[in-house]
């Protein structure tokens, strides 16, 4: 393990015993249900609430220290008594009753009312009740976390995490969050933070993220007072002139640092959401706009906003295609040229060997494959849809073409790491971020299904067979 990772790992686990400690030094002043009484009753126990709020808060912190101990068997038991604090179904019975029985529009109203309140779960109250120890917000979204991890098509747990999600969407609302500048002046505490969190371009030395926040570098990310050294979700931005087709000549660390002033594109090059709890809330097309507006007051030499993105599917989407007895990915003129480079049966075996390979790409067969693979790839972000039949298949595509992006350019060899070449064939693609078109890409795509592209990359995307 390299020395960034130890002390990453050094800091989750302090961090962790600290409020831990914290938690059972609270809960030991208040008389409440044995740590070996069933879940059910410490449950209880909390939405009781005897002895008043500092009591309620005591058993609520006793509950989260006991929970930080448990494995997943144990977590999924916790779970699953939480589950059972559901409404009372003969109490909803009456309150809709009630509402179907209403003289009048007051009573139907008052009705209503009652039925909502009824609707309402005890484990709604028990969940806010732990907001409020320390740290109780974050503990809530990393129980969001195990809860997905483990839940399955659980309906009772399925229910819990609606439940958990819907108490999570209105405090995580985007009017609470604050956005904020990571550079390398930012608390160490966080800087280890954020390299824990990366997981588009792994970030592997202290030297390496210096070189990420250096002075013609951006990273921005939200965070909620609630958590105030807990990134939600960061950009890196690269401030370059023209648009960068490669990450790892962007990532060079030898290469010179440019004048920020002088860079007429900022180049999007890793977004990470850092709370798997928060997972189905959307904060990146709000990040991205943010970042937008707050680069171009700062620079405003600025005038092109551009993503440099991976394409995780692409090989994927290729393996399951050839996969048919009929592939129908090459021309004839594909066909033929892929069989003579490659000396086997037809251009279908030659993919499959190719992708059947997940070293690094020759040079011969870079120079031979380049024309086709750059084909099928407009094809795969341009044309091929993924559930529904109307988004794109690509879940980064439709993450920037849903906050009003559009297809670019597409960068092969864009990444050579073993990781984009065991994703996307060492593909990268350019999404372009045009302040003045956002929102009709936006709804074109939302509404119709229609994703915007140069046309000659439409024209390549269509030209196959």
């Amino acid at each position: 393990m390299s020395d960034i990772a130890v002390a990453e790992a050094g800091l989750f686990d302090r961090a962790l015993k600290r409020v831990a400690l914290l938690w059972r030094d609270m809960a030991s002043s208040v008389s409440s249900p044995a740590e070996d009484a069933s879940w059910e009753s410490r449950m209880r126990a909390c939405l009781e609430a005897r002895g008043g709020e500092v009591s309620a808060r005591a058993r609520a912190a006793g509950l989260a220290q006991s929970y930080t101990t448990l494995d997943e068997a144990g977590r999924m038991a916790f779970f699953q008594a939480l589950a059972g604090f559901d409404s009372d179904p003969a109490a909803v019975e009456a309150a809709m009753r009630e509402v179907s029985a209403a003289p009048d529009t007051a009573a139907r109203a008052a009705a209503k009312a009652k039925l909502r309140r009824t609707l309402e779960p005890p484990r709604l109250r028990l969940l806010t009740q732990l907001t409020t120890i320390p740290d109780g917000v974050k503990f809530l979204v990393d129980l969001r976390a195990d809860l997905l991890r483990g839940m399955g098509r659980d309906p009772m747990l399925q229910a819990l995490d609606a439940d958990l999600r819907g108490l999570l969407a209105s405090w995580f609302d985007l009017g609470f969050l604050e956005l904020r500048r990571i550079d390398w002046q930012s608390p160490a505490a966080l800087l280890e933070k954020l390299v824990g969190y990366e997981a588009v371009h792994r970030i592997r030395t202290w030297r390496d993220l210096k070189n990420r926040l250096d002075s013609d570098r951006r990273c921005y990310a939200f965070f909620h007072p609630r958590m105030p050294e807990e990134p939600l979700i960061f950009v890196e931005v690269a401030l370059v002139q023209g648009l960068s087709g490669s990450v790892q000549k962007l990532l060079d660390e030898k290469a010179p640092v440019q004048d920020p002033r002088a860079a007429d594109t900022a180049i999007f090059y890793s977004i990470n959401n850092c709370q798997r709890g928060l997972d189905g809330i959307s904060f990146g097309n709000f990040l991205i706009k943010r970042v937008v507006a707050l680069l171009s007051e700062e620079l405003p030499k600025l005038k092109t906003f551009s993503t440099l993105s991976p394409i995780p599917g692409f090989r994927r989407w290729l393996e399951e295609a050839l996969i048919e007895p009929e592939p129908k990915l090459l021309t004839e003129e594909e066909n033929k040229l892929l069989t003579e480079a490659s000396g086997l049966a037809d251009g279908n075996a030659a993919l499959r060997a190719l992708l059947a390979n997940r070293r690094p790409l020759s040079e011969s067969w870079c120079a031979k494959a380049e024309p086709v693979l750059t084909r099928l790839c407009a094809r795969y972000l341009v044309l091929e849809t993924g559930r529904g039949g109307r988004r794109a298949r690509d879940p980064v595509g439709h993450f920037h073409l849903s906050n009003g992006a559009r297809v670019e350019r597409i960068c092969w060899r864009g990444d050579i790491s073993e990781k984009g070449i065991r994703e996307s064939l060492a593909f990268m693609v350019n999404y372009l971020y045009d302040p003045a078109k956002i929102e009709d890409y936006h709804e074109a795509y939302v509404g119709e299904g229609t994703r915007a592209a140069p046309t000659a990359l439409r024209k390549l995307a269509r030209s196959g067979p």
